[in-house]
Protein backbone atom coordinates (compact mmCIF):
# COMPACT_ATOMS: atom_id res chain seq x y z
CA UNK A 1 0.00 0.00 0.00
CA UNK A 2 1.38 3.38 -1.00
CA UNK A 3 1.51 6.05 1.69
CA UNK A 4 1.75 9.76 1.04
CA UNK A 5 5.08 11.15 2.21
CA UNK A 6 5.17 14.66 3.56
CA UNK A 7 7.18 16.87 1.21
CA UNK A 8 9.63 19.62 2.08
CA UNK A 9 11.17 21.94 -0.50
CA UNK A 10 14.50 23.64 0.15
CA UNK A 11 15.16 26.57 -2.17
CA UNK A 12 18.93 26.89 -1.84
CA UNK A 13 21.14 29.75 -3.03
CA UNK A 14 24.86 29.46 -2.41
CA UNK A 15 27.61 28.99 -4.97
CA UNK A 16 29.73 26.57 -2.90
CA UNK A 17 28.96 23.02 -1.84
CA UNK A 18 31.37 23.31 1.11
CA UNK A 19 29.90 26.53 2.53
CA UNK A 20 28.21 26.93 5.90
CA UNK A 21 24.89 27.31 4.05
CA UNK A 22 25.54 23.97 2.36
CA UNK A 23 26.16 22.43 5.78
CA UNK A 24 22.85 23.84 7.00
CA UNK A 25 21.11 22.45 3.92
CA UNK A 26 22.64 19.03 4.55
CA UNK A 27 21.49 19.01 8.19
CA UNK A 28 18.00 19.99 7.05
CA UNK A 29 17.88 17.24 4.44
CA UNK A 30 19.11 14.61 6.89
CA UNK A 31 16.81 15.55 9.75
CA UNK A 32 13.66 15.95 7.66
CA UNK A 33 14.37 12.69 5.81
CA UNK A 34 14.66 10.92 9.16
CA UNK A 35 11.29 12.41 10.08
CA UNK A 36 9.75 10.79 7.02
CA UNK A 37 9.77 13.71 4.63
CA UNK A 38 10.46 13.53 0.95
CA UNK A 39 12.98 16.37 0.63
CA UNK A 40 13.35 18.23 -2.66
CA UNK A 41 16.19 20.71 -3.16
CA UNK A 42 16.19 23.43 -5.78
CA UNK A 43 19.91 24.30 -5.91
CA UNK A 44 19.53 27.52 -7.86
CA UNK A 45 23.18 28.09 -8.79
CA UNK A 46 23.71 24.45 -9.77
CA UNK A 47 20.54 24.66 -11.87
CA UNK A 48 21.75 27.91 -13.42
CA UNK A 49 18.28 29.21 -12.64
CA UNK A 50 17.51 32.33 -14.63
CA UNK A 51 16.83 35.32 -12.40
CA UNK A 52 15.50 37.75 -15.00
CA UNK A 53 11.73 37.97 -15.44
CA UNK A 54 11.36 38.39 -19.20
CA UNK A 55 9.17 37.57 -22.18
CA UNK A 56 11.04 34.25 -22.43
CA UNK A 57 8.93 33.01 -19.50
CA UNK A 58 5.88 32.87 -21.80
CA UNK A 59 5.37 30.29 -24.53
CA UNK A 60 3.38 31.49 -27.51
CA UNK A 61 1.88 34.84 -28.37
CA UNK A 62 1.55 37.69 -25.93
CA UNK A 63 -1.85 39.09 -24.99
CA UNK A 64 -0.58 42.63 -25.51
CA UNK A 65 2.62 42.66 -27.59
CA UNK A 66 2.59 46.46 -27.79
CA UNK A 67 3.04 46.89 -24.02
CA UNK A 68 4.67 43.97 -22.25
CA UNK A 69 3.40 43.67 -18.66
CA UNK A 70 5.10 40.73 -17.00
CA UNK A 71 2.54 40.09 -14.27
CA UNK A 72 -0.44 40.15 -16.60
CA UNK A 73 1.21 38.04 -19.28
CA UNK A 74 2.45 35.36 -16.89
CA UNK A 75 -0.95 35.18 -15.21
CA UNK A 76 -2.58 34.42 -18.55
CA UNK A 77 0.23 32.03 -19.46
CA UNK A 78 -0.27 30.16 -16.18
CA UNK A 79 -4.02 29.93 -16.76
CA UNK A 80 -3.43 28.58 -20.27
CA UNK A 81 -0.48 26.28 -19.49
CA UNK A 82 2.02 28.42 -21.42
CA UNK A 83 4.70 29.17 -18.81
CA UNK A 84 8.30 28.15 -19.52
CA UNK A 85 9.36 24.67 -18.43
CA UNK A 86 11.67 25.85 -15.63
CA UNK A 87 8.87 27.81 -13.95
CA UNK A 88 6.41 24.93 -14.33
CA UNK A 89 8.92 22.54 -12.73
CA UNK A 90 9.38 24.80 -9.69
CA UNK A 91 5.64 25.39 -9.34
CA UNK A 92 5.12 21.63 -9.34
CA UNK A 93 7.63 21.24 -6.50
CA UNK A 94 5.99 24.06 -4.56
CA UNK A 95 2.52 22.63 -5.07
CA UNK A 96 3.65 19.30 -3.58
CA UNK A 97 5.39 20.79 -0.55
CA UNK A 98 3.86 21.24 2.89
CA UNK A 99 7.02 23.04 4.06
CA UNK A 100 9.28 25.42 2.13
CA UNK A 101 12.64 26.55 3.51
CA UNK A 102 14.62 29.30 1.79
CA UNK A 103 18.32 28.76 2.55
CA UNK A 104 20.70 31.60 1.66
CA UNK A 105 23.31 34.11 2.80
CA UNK A 106 21.85 37.57 3.42
CA UNK A 107 22.88 39.87 0.54
CA UNK A 108 22.35 43.60 0.92
CA UNK A 109 19.62 43.08 3.56
CA UNK A 110 17.77 40.70 1.24
CA UNK A 111 18.02 37.44 -0.69
CA UNK A 112 20.62 36.85 -3.43
CA UNK A 113 19.50 37.94 -6.92
CA UNK A 114 19.08 34.35 -8.11
CA UNK A 115 16.63 33.64 -5.28
CA UNK A 116 14.79 36.90 -5.87
CA UNK A 117 14.44 35.74 -9.45
CA UNK A 118 12.91 32.48 -8.22
CA UNK A 119 10.40 34.46 -6.19
CA UNK A 120 9.65 36.85 -9.07
CA UNK A 121 9.17 34.10 -11.63
CA UNK A 122 7.70 31.15 -9.72
CA UNK A 123 5.14 33.00 -7.57
CA UNK A 124 2.98 33.81 -10.58
CA UNK A 125 -0.28 35.69 -10.18
CA UNK A 126 -3.03 33.11 -10.18
CA UNK A 127 -0.75 30.30 -9.06
CA UNK A 128 0.47 31.94 -5.83
CA UNK A 129 -1.89 34.85 -5.25
CA UNK A 130 -4.75 36.87 -6.67
CA UNK A 131 -6.42 40.12 -5.71
CA UNK A 132 -9.11 38.04 -4.03
CA UNK A 133 -6.71 35.55 -2.44
CA UNK A 134 -3.91 37.29 -0.59
CA UNK A 135 -2.40 37.54 2.88
CA UNK A 136 -4.34 35.37 5.37
CA UNK A 137 -6.66 34.32 2.53
CA UNK A 138 -3.76 33.60 0.19
CA UNK A 139 -3.58 30.72 -2.25
CA UNK A 140 -0.75 29.00 -0.33
CA UNK A 141 -2.31 29.32 3.15
CA UNK A 142 -2.13 25.56 3.82
CA UNK A 143 1.67 25.60 3.49
CA UNK A 144 4.40 26.69 5.88
CA UNK A 145 7.47 28.62 4.82
CA UNK A 146 10.48 30.15 6.50
CA UNK A 147 13.75 31.94 5.90
CA UNK A 148 16.97 30.28 7.02
CA UNK A 149 20.01 32.44 6.40
CA UNK A 150 23.49 33.42 7.42
CA UNK A 151 24.71 36.96 7.97
CA UNK A 152 28.06 38.66 7.73
CA UNK A 153 27.10 40.77 10.75
CA UNK A 154 26.84 40.00 14.43
CA UNK A 155 23.48 39.93 16.18
CA UNK A 156 24.19 43.19 18.00
CA UNK A 157 24.71 44.96 14.66
CA UNK A 158 21.09 44.13 13.75
CA UNK A 159 19.53 45.41 16.97
CA UNK A 160 17.40 48.55 17.11
CA UNK A 161 20.43 50.39 18.51
CA UNK A 162 22.94 48.58 16.28
CA UNK A 163 24.56 50.02 13.20
CA UNK A 164 22.41 47.99 10.75
CA UNK A 165 19.13 48.71 12.49
CA UNK A 166 16.35 46.39 13.66
CA UNK A 167 16.39 42.97 11.92
CA UNK A 168 12.59 42.93 12.20
CA UNK A 169 12.43 45.82 9.72
CA UNK A 170 14.88 44.08 7.40
CA UNK A 171 12.72 40.95 7.31
CA UNK A 172 9.32 42.63 6.91
CA UNK A 173 9.39 42.93 3.07
CA UNK A 174 10.43 39.30 2.63
CA UNK A 175 8.19 37.71 5.24
CA UNK A 176 5.11 39.88 4.94
CA UNK A 177 5.40 41.28 1.44
CA UNK A 178 6.23 37.96 -0.26
CA UNK A 179 5.58 34.90 1.90
CA UNK A 180 2.57 36.06 3.90
CA UNK A 181 1.17 37.91 0.89
CA UNK A 182 0.95 34.55 -0.91
CA UNK A 183 -0.75 33.07 2.14
CA UNK A 184 2.11 31.06 3.63
CA UNK A 185 2.06 30.42 7.36
CA UNK A 186 5.44 32.02 8.09
CA UNK A 187 7.56 30.32 10.70
CA UNK A 188 10.10 32.35 12.65
CA UNK A 189 13.35 32.71 10.71
CA UNK A 190 16.46 30.72 11.53
CA UNK A 191 19.30 33.24 11.64
CA UNK A 192 22.92 32.13 11.73
CA UNK A 193 24.79 35.16 12.97
CA UNK A 194 28.20 35.75 11.40
CA UNK A 195 29.36 32.13 10.91
CA UNK A 196 32.32 33.19 8.76
CA UNK A 197 33.85 34.99 11.75
CA UNK A 198 32.91 32.37 14.33
CA UNK A 199 35.20 29.59 15.61
CA UNK A 200 34.50 26.00 14.48
CA UNK A 201 32.89 25.08 17.81
CA UNK A 202 30.44 27.96 17.49
CA UNK A 203 29.50 26.93 13.94
CA UNK A 204 28.95 23.36 15.11
CA UNK A 205 26.72 24.66 17.90
CA UNK A 206 24.71 26.63 15.35
CA UNK A 207 24.14 23.49 13.28
CA UNK A 208 23.23 21.45 16.36
CA UNK A 209 20.74 24.10 17.43
CA UNK A 210 19.12 24.08 14.02
CA UNK A 211 18.86 20.29 13.99
CA UNK A 212 17.19 20.41 17.40
CA UNK A 213 14.72 23.01 16.19
CA UNK A 214 13.87 20.96 13.11
CA UNK A 215 12.62 18.14 15.33
CA UNK A 216 9.66 20.27 16.42
CA UNK A 217 9.50 22.73 13.54
CA UNK A 218 6.07 21.80 12.20
CA UNK A 219 4.47 22.17 15.63
CA UNK A 220 5.69 25.76 16.03
CA UNK A 221 3.20 28.60 16.06
CA UNK A 222 3.65 30.85 12.99
CA UNK A 223 4.42 34.54 13.18
CA UNK A 224 1.38 36.81 13.42
CA UNK A 225 0.33 39.37 10.84
CA UNK A 226 -2.60 41.76 10.59
CA UNK A 227 -5.49 39.93 8.87
CA UNK A 228 -7.37 41.32 5.88
CA UNK A 229 -10.56 41.54 7.91
CA UNK A 230 -9.39 44.56 9.89
CA UNK A 231 -8.93 46.64 6.74
CA UNK A 232 -11.43 48.26 4.40
CA UNK A 233 -10.70 46.18 1.32
CA UNK A 234 -11.86 48.64 -1.30
CA UNK A 235 -10.28 51.36 -3.39
CA UNK A 236 -12.89 53.77 -2.03
CA UNK A 237 -11.78 52.92 1.49
CA UNK A 238 -8.12 53.03 0.54
CA UNK A 239 -7.45 49.54 1.97
CA UNK A 240 -6.93 51.31 5.29
CA UNK A 241 -7.32 50.02 8.83
CA UNK A 242 -10.97 50.17 9.81
CA UNK A 243 -11.74 53.15 12.10
CA UNK A 244 -13.10 50.93 14.88
CA UNK A 245 -9.90 48.85 14.86
CA UNK A 246 -7.74 51.97 14.94
CA UNK A 247 -9.84 53.17 17.89
CA UNK A 248 -9.26 49.86 19.69
CA UNK A 249 -5.52 50.19 19.13
CA UNK A 250 -5.22 53.68 20.61
CA UNK A 251 -4.55 52.39 24.12
CA UNK A 252 -2.04 49.73 23.02
CA UNK A 253 1.62 50.48 23.79
CA UNK A 254 2.90 49.02 20.50
CA UNK A 255 1.81 49.00 16.88
CA UNK A 256 0.06 46.00 15.36
CA UNK A 257 3.06 44.69 13.45
CA UNK A 258 6.48 45.81 12.27
CA UNK A 259 4.82 47.34 9.21
CA UNK A 260 1.56 48.48 10.79
CA UNK A 261 3.29 50.40 13.56
CA UNK A 262 0.65 53.19 13.67
CA UNK A 263 3.36 55.62 14.69
CA UNK A 264 4.09 53.69 17.88
CA UNK A 265 7.06 51.61 19.01
CA UNK A 266 7.39 48.40 17.01
CA UNK A 267 6.04 45.28 18.70
CA UNK A 268 9.17 43.53 20.02
CA UNK A 269 10.53 40.68 17.88
CA UNK A 270 7.44 40.74 15.64
CA UNK A 271 9.33 39.25 12.68
CA UNK A 272 11.68 36.88 14.50
CA UNK A 273 9.58 35.22 17.22
CA UNK A 274 6.05 33.86 17.33
CA UNK A 275 3.95 35.01 20.29
CA UNK A 276 3.83 32.59 23.22
CA UNK A 277 1.44 29.68 22.86
CA UNK A 278 -1.94 30.51 24.33
CA UNK A 279 -1.40 34.25 24.04
CA UNK A 280 -4.90 35.70 23.88
CA UNK A 281 -3.85 39.30 23.32
CA UNK A 282 -5.91 40.61 20.40
CA UNK A 283 -3.02 42.76 19.23
CA UNK A 284 -0.85 39.70 18.78
CA UNK A 285 -3.56 37.39 17.51
CA UNK A 286 -5.21 39.99 15.27
CA UNK A 287 -8.58 38.24 15.30
CA UNK A 288 -11.79 40.19 14.79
Amino acid sequence: MLTHLKTALIVYAHQSQVSFNAAVRNVTMQELTEQGYRVIVSDLYAMNFRASATQDDIVGDLKNPELFQYGEETMHAWMEGRLSDDIVAEQRKLKDAELVIFQFPLYWFSVPAIMKGWLDRVLTQGFAFSLQKMYNHGVLKEKKAMLSFSTGATQTMFQADGINGDINITLWPLQNGILHFCGFQVLAPQIFWCPSHSPPAARTAMLDGWQARLKGLMTEKPLTFAPCEIFNLSFQGGFLLRPEVRKEQESEPFGLTTGHHLGKPLPPNNQIKAPPAGDSDTTADCRV
